[in-house]
């Protein structure tokens, strides 16, 4: 029976010569050795199948001679040979059936079943090793189409004016374009000249499909400026490296500075975006007192909101020159028109002003007028040195980083086809919603499983919203400027869930895996909140464009500040000194 299957083709099909010999340059040492592995373990099947093959035969031979040979002769010339060897051979088939096996093809059976484990494990692993590749693959592919669009967005946009000179229009124009061309690279060379971040290089990173003359107008008319590094207590401003020394095997730094950014005008400020607190009479009074201070004395265009300029013109006629906008579109071109935008209200205005931006942010001037003021350090009692003070510069700010989150269904053909993303300052909190069960939530880092959350929820925060929603579930105080996410569980049912802070590079992933009970629900900065089925996955990443936030006196005397005033952190009476002493 075993030599009526013969299978020993498949054992050719598989055999080492079937790999290749040599294997491509690209493929990582542990594909190598799995290779390698699965070749010896085809060459020990090969001579098991052969053992087994020559026991069966020596067991299918005949024991005895046959003792009939003359009669069988003489039936071969009376013509009944066919029926005689059919009937001969239909008898050994019952005997080799009936027959035990013998115990050398027990061993060779067994030999060669282990060999074909030995094949299935070695096989396993390389399916393992292709999908991790493919995964991989498929997230630098990610990668580079998004840069790779992102250059050409800027490429098909970078050739400014210069076209309608060479399409021969009329001479007014053609002589006011050089003009306009050796401002841009004079201001070009003044700002990239030196290691900073340059106003002119963020909005073109952001801008929609328009006319490019258009675009340029609207550019040429907003202030620039520029970011650098500055040394606490140099009031020259000036870019401070830190200098990295590899001498004989040691690393050491040097000229460490205190990292503080600076911003700096290169031409005045001529646009104002005033914010406001709805529902607020206090606020209400300020907001028009300084319209009109900064229409009047500093000679500013104002915009604001279509709600808060019903208001003024409601009160009064003389505030028909504020200006607002009408659509959704029209706020998505607010950073090409703004130069700076002014908060009136808490850390709820400032969350709505940062969500009004999709793209790059212009600076923000955070007033304090709510209950707790954590990004907020200005107080409006004294708006007037503020404001003079800030549009003078140079002014030191704080960026704070975005979370870009991405909502992908369980019925969406790739990872590519995503929702529309949105952008938090803050945090993005994954719960069970209205469920009485415990939320089960898979969470991977990079493609790496970080851990399985069972409890109530998930925050992934920002260093600015550690002292928001994490820091009541249990997380840590960060430092605005220190670049991570943090990872929180909320009322996780565990004794040894501890919070997490991931570097600002990594791309997260949180999914509702299939056995769950219940589904979750995501919220993003307190709001929009999108129901998560089983399959759904949100994944959330550090987004390009930082907040703007201008500082009161630097960013780490506003952090100790801010938890000392509002939370009163580590406040207890001093120690009295009249107690027993030491001796």
């Amino acid at each position: 029976a075993f030599v009526c299957v013969q299978p020993l083709s498949l054992s050719l099909c598989l055999s080492t010569h079937s790999l290749p010999t040599v294997l491509p340059s690209h493929v990582s040492p542990q594909l190598i050795s799995v290779f390698c592995s699965i070749s010896e373990t085809l060459e020990t099947c090969e001579r098991a199948w052969g053992s087994l093959c020559i026991s069966s035969m020596k067991t299918m031979s005949p024991s005895k001679p046959n003792s009939n040979g003359n009669a069988s002769s003489s039936q071969q010339e009376n013509g009944f040979a066919d029926s005689v060897l059919l009937l001969h051979s239909e008898k050994a088939v019952q005997n080799l059936i009936q027959e035990p096996l013998g115990r050398g093809i027990d061993d060779h059976l067994i030999e060669f079943s282990e060999a074909m484990r030995t094949v299935a494990k070695a096989l396993r692993q390389v399916a393992e090793a292709k999908a991790l590749a493919q995964a991989e693959a498929a997230e630098w592919k990610r990668k580079y189409e998004l840069e790779r669009a992102r250059n050409l967005q800027f490429e098909h946009k970078a050739p400014s004016s210069g076209a309608q000179n060479v399409n021969g229009e009329s001479a007014e124009i053609a002589e006011d374009q050089p003009l306009l061309s050796s401002q841009a690279s004079e201001q070009s060379e003044r700002c990239c000249g030196k290691n900073g971040i340059c106003s002119h290089e963020i909005l073109r990173d952001g801008e929609p499909d328009c006319d490019s003359s258009v675009v340029q107008n609207r550019i040429m008319r907003k202030a620039s400026f520029k970011l650098s590094w500055c040394c606490k207590g140099e009031k020259s401003y000036q870019h401070k490296h830190d200098i990295v020394s590899f001498e004989r095997g040691n690393i050491t730094t040097a000229e460490r500075s205190s990292k503080q950014i600076a911003l700096k005008w290169e031409s005045p400020p001529q646009t104002v975006l005033i914010l406001t607190k709805p529902n607020s009479t206090s606020v209400r009074i300020l907001c028009a007192e300084m319209v009109r201070w900064l229409k009047e004395q500093k000679k500013l265009n104002i915009f604001v909101e279509p709600r808060v300029r019903v208001e003024l013109v409601t009160e009064s006629s003389y505030y028909n020159f504020v200006q607002t906008w009408q659509d959704d579109k029209e706020v998505l071109l607010l950073h090409m028109k703004v130069d700076l935008v002014v908060t009136l209200g808490g850390d709820g205005t400032v969350l709505w002003a940062a969500s009004m931006f999709k793209g790059p942010v212009p600076p923000v001037v955070p007033f304090s007028l709510g209950s707790l003021g954590f990004m907020t350090p200005f107080h409006s009692e004294h708006y007037r040195e503020c404001l003079n003070s800030i549009l003078r510069g140079p002014i030191s700010i704080t960026l704070r980083h975005r979370l870009q989150c991405h909502v992908i269904r369980e019925a969406a053909k790739n990872e590519y086809e995503t929702e529309e993303p949105i952008l938090v300052l803050n945090e993005v909190t994954i719960d069970r919603g209205i469920s009485s069960f415990l939320t089960n939530l898979e969470c991977y880092c990079d493609n790496s499983f970080v851990t399985c959350v069972q409890g109530d929820g998930l925050i992934l925060s920002t260093t600015s919203g550690s002292t928001a929603y994490s820091l009541a579930a249990g997380g840590s105080m960060v430092h605005p400027q220190v670049p991570g996410i943090l990872f929180t569980p909320i009322c996780p049912h565990s004794l040894s869930f501890r919070p997490l802070i991931l570097p600002e590079h990594v791309t997260l992933r949180v999914q509702v895996p299939f056995n769950s009970r219940g589904h979750a629900w995501a919220s993003f900065d307190g709001k929009d909140r999108k129901r998560l089925a089983a399959g759904d996955a949100l994944v959330c990443s550090m987004a390009t464009w930082p907040v703007p936030t201008a500082c009161r006196a630097d960013s780490t005397s506003d952090f100790l500040r801010s938890i000392h005033d509002d939370l009163h952190w580590n406040l207890r009476k001093t120690q009295s000194f009249d107690g027993p002493r030491d001796p």
